[in-house]
């Protein structure tokens, strides 16, 4: 059965209105996707990866439905909030791990190998973390498309629709963003050495 944007638009706003039966039924049409969205993180990940897959599903389950506020403008903007949630929960966990074996400091990632979350990449995902988190104090919008494109793996389209500006912004944004990430990643690495 195809999922139209449409029906998990209606039964967000009923949800957000509280009505609980529709989050039932939401989570029954959107189960599949966020299963896939959390695939996408766990298949990076080392095969003695202790938090599984059907783990992170039920945790970012937990932190969207505990949200206070619940207004998802429509299918998009929830599927970003997932993405945002699993990208903290896995880093969360990478924290973890890095501060108890590790003892603390981060080290310096690439864009495209940070998330693949071991004991040995926990420190990469925390750079990358921070890196973002600096990056959103000065421009927020940037910093987010980033969280959606690559953790929560939207494209330009579903980024744009989601965050309501255009599809050459969002390109932009991401160009721009990822050379930003990558000279701070870089810095970070020529400062370690």
């Amino acid at each position: 059965m195809a999922i139209t944007s449409h029906e998990v638009t209606q039964l967000l706003a009923n949800w957000s209105n509280g009505d609980q039966l529709a989050l039932d039924q939401l989570m029954r049409l959107v189960e599949g996707e966020l299963r896939q969205m959390a695939h996408r993180y766990m298949a990076r990940q080392n095969p003695g990866h202790t938090l599984q897959t059907t783990a992170l599903i039920n945790e970012a389950f937990v932190k969207l439905v505990g949200q206070q506020d619940k207004q998802f403008q429509n299918r998009e903007h929830f599927f970003g909030v997932a993405a945002s949630a699993m990208r903290h929960i896995l880093v969360d966990y990478a924290r973890s791990k890095q501060y108890g074996k590790r003892g603390g400091g981060a080290a310096v990632v690439s864009l495209d190998e940070a998330l693949t979350v071991s004991e040995e990449r926990a420190e990469e995902l925390v750079a990358l973390d921070d890196a973002l988190k600096e990056l959103a104090k000065f421009d927020a919008r940037k910093a987010h498309v980033v969280e959606l494109r690559f953790f929560g793996g939207l494209s330009v389209k579903e980024t744009a629709k989601a965050m309501n500006i255009t599809e050459i912004m969002v390109i932009r944004d991401w160009s721009l963003a990822k050379s930003w990430l990558h000279r701070q990643l870089s810095n970070t690495d020529s400062e370690a050495e």
